[in-house]
């Protein structure tokens, strides 16, 4: 079976804290993963991309790891046209820009499965690992972010927390 995100994301508890124990920059940093699965994360990476014009590649993974979930035969279909509409065929309002693209056509929406673009997904998060991403990192957007969020560790009641903390290792 396969493992759904969401489930990881509520057992951790992290989304239901506003302090989260790691900093979430530190997480977007460790890996793409890691970003991906965070909607704050995701928004960010978006505004980035945007300004590279490259906001279609983020959209099409996320539109390709919903599709994953996807049960419904009919929905599946319906997603899988909207997914091939909007990011592959040649006359993509958004397209991405993948390996063997000339090949693709509507044929394989006929037979959908929940795998289908995996291929392609795999392509995109690569692309958007070995060149956007690193950007995303060094980026202005990133590092304020960044920023923002160690001025609120300074912020007095992390302060005593921390003093706490240090008291109770320090017995």
């Amino acid at each position: 079976s396969e493992l759904c995100f969401a489930d990881i994301h509520d057992s951790d508890g992290s989304s239901s804290s506003s302090h989260q124990a790691p900093k979430s920059t530190a997480k977007w940093a460790s890996s793409l993963e890691n970003l991906l699965e965070d909607p704050e994360g995701v928004k960010r990476f978006r505004e980035f991309l945007k300004k590279e014009f490259s906001e279609e590649n983020v959209l099409f993974w996320l539109a390709c790891e919903d599709f994953k979930k996807t049960q419904d035969k009919k929905q599946m279909q319906e997603k899988a046209k909207e997914i091939y509409m909007t990011f592959l065929s040649s006359k993509a309002s958004s397209q991405v820009n993948v390996e063997g693209q000339s090949r693709l056509n509507e044929k394989i929406l006929e037979e959908p499965h929940p795998l289908m673009f995996q291929k392609l997904q795999d392509q995109i998060f690569n692309l958007m690992k070995y060149d956007s991403y690193s950007r995303f990192l060094k980026s202005d957007l990133f590092l304020k972010h960044k920023r923002t969020e160690e001025e609120d560790e300074e912020s007095p009641d992390a302060q005593t927390a921390a003093k706490r903390a240090s008291r109770i290792y320090n017995t």
